[in-house]
Formats: C-alpha cells, sequence, structure tokens
C-alpha cells in the first residue's frame, strides 16, 4: 500500500504512540484522522501535521462508548469520502496483583483496550471492505505472554489479538488487511497513564522510559508493515527472543518474566 491520498484513522492519536503514528502516516502522504478524549491535545497534533503540509482532522472521541466511534466513523466518511486504514491505538494499562484489584479497573481496561477496536471496527470494516484496505491493532508482548500484575490489561490484549485474526479469516476472500502490531517495551505515556489497584493513574513509569524503543521509531516500522503487506510485527530484540522462546519452553520463560518484573520498583508482590 501507498499511503499517498489514503485516509487514515488513528485512535489515541494525541500522544505517544498513536501521535507518533499519525505523523509518521502524514508524512508518506495520508489524511489522517485524529480521534481521542483530549480534544485540545488533538488539535495541537492537527496543527503540526498542517503546518508540514498535510491534512487532518480531530473528533473528539472516548472510545470505550460505542456512539462515539459510530460518530468517529461517520465523520471522517462525511469529510473525506472513505476509509483505507484503521488503526485501533487507544488503550490505557494497569499496574496491580488481581487479588488486590477491583474488577472497575478490568472493565475499563477492557472497554477501551479490547470493546474499543470491536466499535471502531465495525463501523469502519464496510468502508474499508470497499477499498481493500487496513484494520491495524497496537496490542502487546502481554498479548502473547503472560505479565505479573496487569491481569486486566494481558486480557485485554489477548482479546484483540483473537477479534482481529479470526476476523481477518472470515474476510480473507473479500481482500480485508489487518496487522497486528505486538510492540515491546516502547517509550509512551502508557505507565504513567496505568490504573493502579482502585482506579487511579500511577503517573510514575516504574521503568527507564528513555532506554526504550521511541514512538516515532515503532511508528516508521507500523508504517513499513504495512506497505509490505505484513499482517505481524513484533518489535524490539528482547520482545522477539521472549516470543520466540516462550513458544517453545512456556514455562521457562514465565519464570524469567517473574524475576524480572519483580525488579520494578514498588512491584506487586507476586
Amino acid at each position: 500500500m501507498n499511503f499517498n491520498g489514503k485516509i487514515a484513522i488513528v485512535t489515541g492519536a494525541s500522544e505517544g504512540i498513536g501521535k507518533a503514528i499519525a505523523l509518521e502516516f502524514a508524512i508518506r502522504g495520508a489524511k489522517v484522522v485524529l480521534a481521542s478524549r483530549n480534544i485540545n491535545k488533538l488539535e495541537q497534533v492537527k496543527a503540526r501535521i498542517e503546518n508540514n503540509g498535510g491534512t487532518a482532522i480531530s473528533v473528539q472521541t472516548d472510545v470505550s462508548i460505542e456512539k462515539d466511534c459510530e460518530n468517529l466513523i461517520n465523520k471522517t466518511v462525511s469529510t473525506f469520502g472513505k476509509i483505507d486504514i484503521l488503526v485501533n491505538n487507544a488503550g490505557i494499562s494497569m499496574r496491580a496483583n488481581f487479588n488486590e484489584l477491583k474488577t472497575d479497573v478490568i472493565r475499563k481496561v477492557m472497554d477501551i483496550n479490547f470493546f474499543g477496536t470491536v466499535y471502531c471496527t465495525k463501523y469502519a470494516l464496510p468502508y474499508i471492505l470497499k477499498e481493500k484496505g487496513y484494520i491495524v491493532g497496537i496490542s502487546s508482548i502481554s498479548g502473547i505472554t503472560p505479565l505479573p500484575g496487569r491481569t486486566g490489561y494481558c486480557a485485554s490484549k489477548f482479546a484483540m489479538s483473537g477479534f482481529l485474526k479470526t476476523l481477518q479469516l472470515e474476510h480473507k476472500k473479500d481482500g480485508l488487511n489487518v496487522l497486528i502490531v505486538y510492540p515491546g517495551f516502547t517509550n509512551s505515556e502508557i505507565r504513567k497513564n496505568a490504573l493502579t489497584k482502585d482506579g487511579t493513574p500511577q503517573e510514575k513509569s516504574p521503568r527507564t522510559e528513555e532506554k526504550m524503543m521511541s514512538s516515532e521509531k515503532l511508528a516508521e516500522i507500523i508504517a513499513n508493515g504495512i506497505e509490505k503487506n505484513k499482517t505481524q510485527i513484533i518489535t524490539t530484540l528482547q520482545g522477539k527472543i521472549t516470543v520466540f522462546f516462550y513458544r517453545l519452553f512456556p514455562r521457562l520463560v514465565d519464570r524469567l518474566i517473574l524475576k524480572t518484573m519483580k525488579k520494578e520498583p514498588d512491584s506487586p508482590n507476586f
């Protein structure tokens, strides 16, 4: 796929990975629809794209609300007449042991990460099928392997992967393209916004963000993957090694994951 003239929706586009994806797509010639709850930040991203000669619109969207997702798709079609790419990026994480966790936290994570993907995809699908376009899901290595202290997050990413993989098979004959991205640890805002056991943001990342892959590098990898018609991307060397050995030696990798996560500052007691 060549991005020039394509219409791309990016959810969670106000910061982090979503912002980087939107900027990368615009650089490659796509017209970008920016979706997020934070309209002020969206307008800043929109202005940056337009100042660089690109085209973008902002649509305030809470992907956990089905009507918002329907409005996002309708606004895109009424403005541009079609949809070529939908990037389901909006997401939130959590960090707490399940036995201490309020179930409302898991519900919120599932509503955003999983049902947000379901709602946006449901309304965008007819238009994407018409263009033989792309549906992209930003999952996580935690959509393949377990991650202690993130039961709700892992559940949402496993669910997203299963949903998108099955959708791809259902529409294989229709020319639907589905790309699932499994990022390793990436420098973004997700850990700062992650929910604690009572649902409040933890506000501070427990990891050294500057040592991780940048959101901009990830966005470049995703754009290249779309151009090359890939169906799956696993990023970072650590992520690729973890997934490879988890498929061969799951119990060993479970122990290594547990050992690694125990080293995080203020790690949940597991």
